[in-house]
């Protein structure tokens, strides 16, 4: 027998390493966290076990930096035991990836309204060019409300209901 055999015939799995399983430990921590950032409504529609989200809903209250801290831990543990921790992240990702939607629509509502009101009806043709459900003599109307408002420097809420329909155009039209 060779002495290459030989070393193998001794060799061992040992399993991951104390630093592998600390890190896999800080990574479901972590998702721990971002649970804790979800609200009733995205929590409950998880498929968590009542145990997990009695922790979850528990460590809402705790107040103190290292009781938090130590809660957190046990949260990570707890996650470590339901069915799928993989599938779990991937649908709090989602709820993420939601959110990050929601404030990209916002923001491109807001430019297209600030635009309007600075640069009239020209922006209302480029408009209505991305947006095609856009019912055109409404949005004119609001938005010569909207500069108006902007004119006499009184706000009088024309800006925002300016803002909401082409909220709602640009939801309808992305969608």
């Amino acid at each position: 027998m060779s002495p290459h055999e030989e070393h193998n015939e001794f060799d061992e799995d040992f399993g991951p390493s104390k630093s592998q399983l600390k890190r896999e430990m800080h990574a479901l921590q972590d998702l721990g966290k971002r649970m804790l950032e979800l609200n009733d409504e995205q929590l409950a529609s998880l498929n968590i076990s009542d145990s997990l989200e009695a922790a979850i809903l528990e460590s809402r209250r705790i107040n103190q930096r290292e009781a938090r801290r130590r809660h957190l831990q046990y949260i990570g543990k707890i996650i470590r035991q339901e069915d799928d921790p993989e599938a779990l992240g991937r649908a709090i990702d989602a709820f993420y990836a939601g959110s990050e939607e929601h404030t990209r629509r916002h923001h491109l509502a807001e430019r297209w309204r600030d635009r309007m009101i600075s640069e009239g009806d020209k922006v209302v043709g480029e408009f209505v060019d991305y947006c095609a459900s856009a019912d055109v003599q409404h949005l004119r109307n609001l938005v010569r409300n909207a500069r108006k408002e902007v004119e006499k420097g009184k706000n009088t809420g024309q800006a925002r209901k300016l803002f909401r329909a082409l909220r709602e155009w640009i939801d309808d039209a992305e969608q």
